[in-house]
């Protein structure tokens, strides 16, 4: 029990030390309780919410008191996220845009920190989205249909494609595609060198939201698939979206050990053949 109850406490901390490096906030008290709120300090709207509530009315089995983060996301991977173990609909907060993560042990830390960075997201500012996406450039996951279009086939022919745009991307950001069913993973690390202008491949003749990807690596199906993305708190990839900071790391590793790897075999190569 003092095991459970360290792990628990270890767990505030970490996460409470993780929104005061990254965003500068520090917990707020509004009720006179150990509960607080994670504010934005510009707007100062919520977006975290750690409260200690009795299991039952959680619906969960057995008494006692739980400890539970609110954040907010996105309708459509709410569904999603509340369908497996350890998220449940929000405590005491509209359903359908905010959910419960239990802080148990039942979710992963990497996974709790990724839905708290989106939930910063969703509620920050205009003023603060522009100030995020000037210090860095933004990281969007995009679906592609692999009966609709054939990706390999176009890099093959250029390393450079023209795609509908969707979100907010600009010139300079960072594209991951990811190919729907039967191949259901990320297969491509593009960058944004134009918006506006170009083409779509699937015929489309909207120019004026359309972006120019230049192809920087491609990845191996199992190295990012449907599975391994639902630890990073990502569910049906149904449109263009930012990707959680910690599934941008695993994917940036992934590429640059991937480029290193055929770097590698390519002086290999070069080697035998002079040989």
């Amino acid at each position: 029990m003092k095991r459970a109850e360290s792990q628990k406490a270890c767990l505030k901390k970490e996460i409470l030390d993780y929104v005061l490096h990254t965003y500068g906030t520090s917990p707020d008290y509004p009720w006179k309780t150990p509960d607080f709120v994670l504010r934005h300090n510009d707007n100062r709207k919520w977006y975290g919410v750690m409260l200690e509530v009795r299991k039952e009315s959680m619906g969960l089995h057995g008494t006692g008191q739980i400890k539970i983060l609110n954040v907010k996301c996105d309708p459509d991977m709410a569904g999603f996220l509340v369908s497996g173990k350890g998220i449940l609909p929000g405590y005491h907060m509209n359903k359908k845009n905010w959910i419960s993560i239990l802080l148990d042990g039942t979710v992963e830390k990497e996974q709790i920190l990724a839905l708290l960075d989106q939930s910063y997201l969703l509620t920050a500012s205009k003023k603060t989205k522009e100030k995020l996406h000037c210090e860095r450039k933004r990281a969007w996951l995009i679906p592609a249909n692999p009966g609709y279009f054939d990706l390999e086939a176009a890099f093959a022919e250029s390393s450079t494609i023209d795609w509908h745009q969707r979100g907010n991307i600009h010139t300079g950001d960072l594209v991951y595609i990811y190919m729907a069913a039967p191949v259901s993973a990320v297969l491509y690390q593009c960058e944004v060198t134009g918006t506006g202008g170009f083409e779509d491949p699937g015929g489309n003749q909207d120019k004026s939201r359309t972006m120019e990807l230049k192809l920087k690596h491609r990845f191996m199906p199992d190295e990012m698939n449907r599975e391994r993305m639902k630890l990073y708190g990502v569910g049906p990839v149904r449109s263009a979206r930012s990707i959680p900071p910690e599934l941008e790391k695993e994917l940036e590793m992934l590429a640059e050990t991937g480029k290193n790897r055929t770097a590698m075999e390519n002086k290999r190569k070069e080697e035998r053949r002079w040989q």
